[in-house]
């Protein structure tokens, strides 16, 4: 992309806010990157220290995560193996390309993080919306993590407990609702009060080792099935050419890593839009054969009747997956206090935004607001992950925001920063992308709207 030669929209500031409050919000960042000053504060190319191959690795840890669960059931619902690779295909495009655009965007306005970045690009409303999809979106990621806790935690204890099921309902301590809870109080809970989360980056790269085991030992076990596997059904076409569009949430979920990427890219050593292309690239390469991976071979082995966690379709005495599900476990209770952090931060700065309050006055009831919205935040997505026990209804939910995030605000942002540009003549190449702007919000806005239409009249309404 060529680089703006006009200023970018900088009319975030319409609302009273101080600059001291709009640093508060400056929070959404991936946990393995050191933040760095922005160019002209105090280092003078704003460099950081992130290599192009340590970029690579936190794009991927970003990317990877409990969404590979889901992808099985992706597969079958989008028809077989051949249309569910070439819908991640055709995808892996405009995802590649938003992050792109991204980076292109961050060096023109100058800003750090997503939602800055469209704060400034594109102004107060994109940038208020953008800020309550984030928040949306990293609370109902929650009650994802915490349905995947669930999950896993009774297949668990089905291989421990030898009581036949016919016996009862099973003792109390078994009852997936206290198994949710007791975790989620003991260990959820006490992670996610504290102000900073930089203790879980190192936690954070044992939970992508996981993911990486759990599909290893889905393709394993494809390879290798168990004798008492019986033959199952293998779609080959979706039932509708509609019902491949209802694999796109849980391929935008999977993928997504849109939110955490400009940090990434401001805190390599040399920010440049070519050199991250080719990080980014390299990176969704790498997602793309672990997703496909996992996808291919849980859908082989269970076909049609796989669950929307993979994992739940194998026995319970399986001692390889029952690691699987141990890492899961650990992926999703480091995961659980970072998506927190990063919607906790959000409604922060909006709440300092709309209040005019500076940090300096804020310091005394900061620790009181945070432990409030802490709590809260952490009942609600508690009860509601206790009442909706199919991780495949969350998806489907917010795998449109996560749509969202991938096509919409990156393609909003092209369009505002090519319009910005002052040209005396528009060449070929500024209405390719302007054009390209316009077709990833229209496909957006398609997949979003029509996943979430879905949600609500199919899903939730079931």
């Amino acid at each position: 992309m060529a680089q703006a030669t006009g200023s970018i929209n900088t009319d975030y500031r319409d609302w009273e806010w101080s600059a001291d409050a709009g640093e508060r919000a400056r929070l959404l960042q991936s946990p393995s990157v050191e933040a760095v000053p922005k160019s002209g504060e105090s280092q003078g190319n704003g460099a950081g220290a992130t290599s192009a191959l340590g970029a690579v690795f936190i794009v991927v840890n970003a990317a990877l995560g409990a969404g590979l669960l889901n992808f099985p059931a992706a597969f079958s619902m989008a028809g077989g193996v051949a249309a569910g690779i070439a819908l991640q295909m055709c995808m892996l495009i405009f995802i590649i390309g938003g992050l792109v655009i991204l980076a292109y965007c961050s060096q023109a306005s100058n800003e750090r993080t997503y939602q800055e970045v469209v704060w400034a690009v594109c102004g107060k409303v994109p940038g208020v919306l953008c800020e309550v999809a984030i928040a949306v979106y990293t609370f109902g990621t929650c009650i994802a993590f915490l349905i995947i806790i669930g999950d896993q935690e009774d297949k668990i204890i089905a291989a421990l407990v030898t009581e036949p099921e016919e016996a009862g309902s099973g003792r109390w301590y078994t009852d997936r609702k206290f198994t949710i809870s007791i975790t989620a109080f003991l260990l959820i809970l006490p992670l996610s009060i504290p102000k900073e989360i930089g203790f879980q980056k190192y936690a954070s790269s044992l939970s992508v080792i996981g993911t990486w085991y759990v599909t290893a030992v889905i393709i394993i076990k494809y390879i290798w099935p168990d004798k008492e596997l019986v033959p199952v059904e293998i779609p080959t076409s979706p039932s509708t050419w509609m019902a491949v569009f209802n694999a796109m949430p849980t391929i935008c979920f999977g993928f997504q890593c849109h939110v955490s990427s400009v940090p990434v890219f401001n805190s390599m050593k040399q920010p440049e839009v070519k050199t991250w292309g080719a990080v980014v690239t390299a990176a969704m390469v790498i997602a793309l054969f672990v997703y496909t991976g996992t996808g291919v071979c849980g859908f082989l082995t269970f076909g049609a009747s796989v669950d929307q966690d993979v994992l739940l379709s194998y026995p319970s005495n399986d001692i390889p997956v029952a690691l699987a599900r141990a890492f899961i476990i650990l992926c999703v209770l480091t995961s659980y206090p970072i998506l927190h952090f990063c919607g906790r931060a959000v409604l922060e700065g909006l709440w300092l935004r709309y209040t005019g309050v500076t940090v300096e006055e804020d310091v005394v009831r900061e620790r009181r607001r945070r432990l409030l919205q802490t709590i809260s935040w952490f009942l609600l997505t508690l009860l509601l992950a206790l009442f909706i026990p199919d991780i495949g209804k969350v998806i489907s939910v917010i795998g449109g925001l996560a749509a969202c995030f991938i096509f919409v605000f990156p393609g909003l942002c092209l369009i505002q920063a090519k319009l910005s540009e002052i040209q005396e003549t528009r060449a070929v190449s500024w209405w390719a992308q302007v054009g390209y702007g316009v077709f990833m919000v229209t496909l957006g806005a398609f997949i979003f709207g029509q996943t979430t239409a879905n949600a609500i009249f199919v899903d939730l309404a079931a």
